[in-house]
């Protein structure tokens, strides 16, 4: 019983985040800047060698079928929640962040339902563009995503699975304990929104998915977002990141145009 209620109570899970409404206390937040440190010396030494063009990336090869996106009653609700609900260049992030991630789980062979990562992703800022004071924006994106699962009869245990995974996305310590769909689902955001682990990808991944799915701004939009977000819940992950993350900066140095 103990195990359970302390993994359900884990920073970013979808329980804390509606009890707490991601509010960090100060133990929590000093908990969150080692990995965050980790996180600036990967992105550092990582983007390094792909100027120095000495990246993984360039001699990974990803089988197309791995790649697509599923197709079921979930994912095309899913979508279609995304597309009424989101600008364009959050939409695109969206299924950009998707590719991300399967593409790191076929790398790193990963058993991942994609079913659900999809949905995760096409959902996972759906609370962004408003800012409400004291609530982190992704309660609001994993109430959508309940609304979605019981709309289409998906299994609690699933749909707890899509909603810790939009909650936890931007955490900066999720790993494959977390549960694959919340590991990727975290690395497929951030590869899109600062780059990081962008070089262990094809480059032809990386141009293909912006061919397809232009950026349309994003650096600017999900700059101003992020920062309305940061002064809403000041004590939340949005604010750590963008104080002790240099987040905004990160963004603006992600190997993308815009």
């Amino acid at each position: 019983m103990t195990s359970t209620i302390s993994s359900a109570e884990r920073v970013g899970t979808v329980t804390w985040s509606t009890r707490t409404g991601g509010q960090l206390s100060p133990q929590e937040r000093r908990e969150l800047l080692r990995p965050l440190a980790r996180a600036h010396i990967h992105n550092m030494v990582g983007r390094t060698a792909m100027l120095l063009r000495l990246n993984s990336g360039r001699r990974a090869q990803l089988p197309a079928r791995e790649l697509r996106a599923p197709s079921t009653a979930l994912t095309r609700a899913a979508e279609t929640q995304a597309q009424q609900r989101l600008s364009t260049a959050l939409l695109n992030h969206s299924h950009r962040s998707y590719l991300y991630g399967v593409a790191l789980a076929s790398l790193e062979h990963i058993d991942v339902d994609r079913e659900l990562l999809y949905a995760a992703a096409m959902l996972h800022d759906t609370g962004l563009a408003t800012a409400v004071p004291g609530v982190d924006f992704t309660v609001a994106s994993a109430r959508v995503a309940l609304d979605v699962a019981e709309d289409v009869g998906l299994p609690s245990d699933a749909t707890e699975i899509v909603r810790t995974a939009i909650t936890m996305h931007h955490s900066p310590d999720v790993t494959l304990a977390d549960g694959a769909v919340a590991y990727l689902m975290s690395a497929g955001a951030a590869v899109d929104v600062v780059g990081l682990r962008s070089w262990q990808l094809p480059p032809e991944l990386l141009r293909t998915a912006v061919a397809e799915r232009p950026r349309c701004g994003f650096k600017r939009e999900f700059r101003s977002a992020w920062a309305a977000q940061a002064a809403a819940v000041p004590h939340g992950r949005a604010q750590l990141l963008r104080r002790y993350g240099a987040f905004d900066l990160a963004i603006r140095l992600a190997p993308y145009s815009d």
